[in-house]
């Protein structure tokens, strides 16, 4: 069978191999070919490997050299909050003067801000931010995202923020998993009626999942904002639906949300920060991801998910950007992965299955993507370096050169095409 496209001249081609979750010591372990080749027919991997590729080339074909640079699996940035309108850079001095995130918060400040002007902006202002941010996103090597509402708090907004997040999914060169977090604050017309909220919250869960909007539905478990009794209220809620859950756990207190994570079989347990020993063992016992989002502590000057001894313990990890207005205004994955390395320990091994294979087995379409494999979706990065250790070692720059989407050229030379 002729392939649509050859991929030729790889200097290096480097994949994860073991079916996820990719746990402990095992994250440790990738698939690397010298001097390789991938051969693409209708946007799927049809073949790849050190060996003769002439048999799928023929007049037709298109070739691709690779210039010997290095070839990894499209990246996938598995926790951001896309979909918001305005900034907070007027909340960053109070930050840098050690103001504490929830003392913000509960002077309406943080979530709160963006809510307001979330819930102000038009659904074409919200697309034409996002749009923006997704480009950036993908000339950074990201072919797949997660993008969580949480910026309502009612439900109209909410609705629209996940509209957005719909439409974009259907036009852009990024594929887009879909996740309601309502439960991300409590709003101010709610203000010391929390549970009033609660139940809202609950009765929005119908509507979200009849409109086909949401994939996941996520919530803030934290000190001031849900307690753990509210967060398996509402995504016990969220499971008898349908819906596959994930838990915002355990940042800035340790409250045990990485337990909670495991008890509900939440797809990921995010930040981490404060986990538990004990949780992070009962993690380790479970395929609940670790997913970790070392920006947001750069950003915060805060302590870093302790990631040795999640991997020593035997859980599986994920590095995400955590893009938001607040506490992660950065897109670039590659920064979070350069991050797991320099402040979190971790080996490139460790962060190239953190960023495709765990981070696609999370979000439930490891069968697709996350790995070089026959069969899989031809989302493809070639990197302008020739080792996997050169992208953690040199920070500060796009390492991107081009970019493959089902088979498609969507970046080259670092552009757009």
């Amino acid at each position: 069978m002729s392939a649509d496209l050859v991929i030729l001249n790889i200097g290096s081609l480097v994949t994860p191999y073991i079916v996820p979750p990719v746990k402990g010591e095992d994250m440790n372990k990738v698939k690397s070919l010298s001097n390789a080749f991938i051969a693409i027919k209708d946007g799927l991997i049809l073949d790849f490997g050190e060996g003769e590729y002439s048999k799928y080339i023929n007049k037709k074909t298109i070739i691709h050299d690779a210039d010997g640079k290095l070839v990894l699996p499209g990246l996938i940035d598995s926790h951001t909050h896309l979909i918001h309108a305005g900034s907070r850079e007027h909340e960053f001095a109070l930050k840098m003067a050690g103001v504490p995130y929830l003392e913000i918060l509960a002077n309406g400040g943080g979530i709160l801000s963006t809510v307001k002007s979330t819930r102000e902006s038009s659904k074409k202002d919200l697309c034409n931010k996002a749009y923006y941010s997704l480009n950036e996103m993908l000339k950074l090597g990201v072919t797949t995202i997660e993008a969580k509402s949480g910026y309502g708090l009612n439900l109209e907004t909410e609705v629209k923020q996940l509209e957005v997040a719909k439409e974009l999914d259907t036009y852009q060169n990024i594929d887009i998993i879909s996740t309601y977090l309502g439960a991300h604050a409590t709003p101010l017309e709610y203000k010391g009626r929390k549970d009033e909220y609660i139940e809202s919250v609950i009765k929005d869960l119908e509507v979200i999942k009849e409109k086909g909007l949401a994939k996941f539905v996520d919530i803030f478990c934290e000190d001031s904002v849900f307690n753990l009794e509210d967060s398996r209220r509402i995504l016990s809620e969220a499971k008898k639906l349908g819906f596959e859950v994930k838990i915002h756990a355990d940042e800035i207190v340790s409250l045990g949300g990485g337990g909670l994570a495991v008890e509900l079989d939440a797809s990921s347990a995010d930040h981490l920060m404060a986990v538990s020993v004990e949780d992070i063992k009962k993690i380790a016992g479970s395929n609940v991801v670790a997913n970790l989002l070392p920006s947001t502590s750069f950003y915060l000057n805060k302590d870093y998910a302790n990631a040795r001894l999640m991997i020593k313990e035997g859980c599986a990890l994920a590095i995400s950007s955590d893009y938001n207005p607040g506490s992660s205004p950065s897109e670039n994955l590659q920064f979070s992965m350069q991050l797991g390395a320099n402040k979190l320990k971790m080996s490139p091994s460790e962060i190239l299955n953190a960023v495709t294979i765990n981070a696609a087995y999370h979000l439930r379409i490891d069968k697709e993507v996350g790995s070089i494999e026959i069969g899989k979706k031809a989302d493809l990065v070639i990197m302008d370096s020739f080792n996997l250790e050169y992208i953690m070692y040199h920070y500060g720059i796009n390492h991107v050169k081009d970019v493959f989407k089902n088979g498609q050229l969507v970046v080259h030379n670092k552009q757009f095409i």
